[in-house]
């Protein structure tokens, strides 16, 4: 874990009330996995007091750590207004991040909404593997374009509940078929919602396919000193709660209590 002053290179809007932020952290981008997070201070002052978690939703130009977020509060919208030159304090990388599967396998990639952000930083380091990157919003405004990361060359399907784009409807529909196209299965990664990604843990728990998620909750500290951020385990774990800081963000979909 490290506490390092980054430089913002650009802050740019992506989609609606969504932006994309490239920082100059080489430290923590010499440490960054798949899955990981980081606690930002998002203003020199002390309100907001609490620094803010946000996935690590990709790495460029081996020092550049890119940060995907939507404005939703008032942290957010404080992060929003900072500019090109301006510094920010970064505390990471936190958290535990996908296990990758082995060579070979195949690999399908669910998102939800703003849950694509670490999704883009596993498929980066994928892109040798064959995948299926499946991503949902709730109308195309808020759809995040992927050709930045590299990505444009990958088999990926989009869904948005409103029909502006793609398939209308949920993405796990579009899982749901995919999961049958890959016969002899294939390893599940999954970020974006909570009823998501419980739709998406029963549909591979039903078949005995293994699966990670990434689960989104509130953090305050991301170090687990507050406690603040726990998960109720699944009954054949040996403990009743994990916590998303140190325990996660990613988990095995068995070992959470859906």
């Amino acid at each position: 874990m490290i506490e390092q002053k980054a430089e913002i290179i650009f802050n740019r809007k992506v989609a609606s009330d969504t932006f994309l932020m490239g920082l100059r952290a080489s430290d923590i981008v010499a440490e960054a996995a798949p899955g990981q997070f980081v606690m930002i201070r998002v203003s020199p002052e002390l309100d907001p007091i609490l620094r803010r978690p946000f996935s690590i939703c990709g790495t460029q130009e081996g020092d550049m750590l890119l940060v995907l977020y939507r404005v939703i509060g008032k942290g957010t919208r404080i992060l929003a207004g900072v500019g090109q030159g301006e510094t920010l304090s970064v505390l990471g990388p936190l958290g535990t991040g996908f296990k990758f599967p082995e060579k070979g396998q195949k690999a399908i990639l669910v998102s939800g909404g703003i849950g694509i952000a670490p999704l883009i930083f596993l498929a980066q380091k994928m892109k040798d593997r064959e995948m299926k990157f499946l991503s949902g919003y709730r109308s195309v405004k808020e759809m995040v374009p992927i050709e930045w990361a590299g990505l444009s060359g990958i088999n990926d399907s989009i869904s948005t509940d409103d029909g502006t784009m793609g398939h209308k409807g949920p993405v796990t529909d579009l899982f749901e078929a995919a999961i049958d196209e890959f016969r002899g299965g294939a390893f599940v990664f999954s970020c974006g919602p909570l009823p998501m990604l419980k739709k998406v843990a029963e549909i591979t728990l039903e078949r005995g396919i293994s699966c990670q998620v990434s689960v989104e909750t509130h953090m305050a500290c991301g170090l687990g000193a507050c406690q603040g951020c726990a998960v109720k385990s699944s009954f054949h774990e040996d403990r009743t709660y994990f916590h998303v800081c140190q325990d996660g963000p990613v988990f095995d979909a068995r070992s959470l209590d859906w």
